[in-house]
């Protein structure tokens, strides 16, 4: 299988910045430390996107990938954004050999 890029953006409502950068930032640790099949999980400051955030992220494959979304720190973040950002995209790109 091939490895996948994703590339997710947040923008944080103005009022939740620093919680969401917060929990951004404990996702980042907790996917370090518990998720098999992570190649590579940056968290970044979007310069371009007043209180955006975009995570640069390299899975081995599809199904590293989709046991990631099914963790317990990766629910946990999905219910505490809920209602505090303003916009999210989630991009999952195939490198083209």
């Amino acid at each position: 299988m091939a490895e996948i890029t994703v590339i997710a953006s947040i923008v944080a409502k103005p009022e939740y910045k620093d919680e969401i950068y917060k929990s951004l930032l404990e996702l980042h640790k907790q996917t370090h430390a518990n998720d098999e099949g992570c190649i590579q999980y940056d968290l970044h400051i979007n310069n371009e996107e007043e209180n955006g955030f975009t995570f640069i992220e390299t899975w081995r494959d599809i199904d590293a990938l989709l046991k990631h979304s099914q963790k317990a720190h990766f629910d946990a973040f999905k219910s505490f954004i809920e209602g505090k950002i303003d916009s999210m995209s989630v991009q999952k790109l195939q490198k083209v050999s």
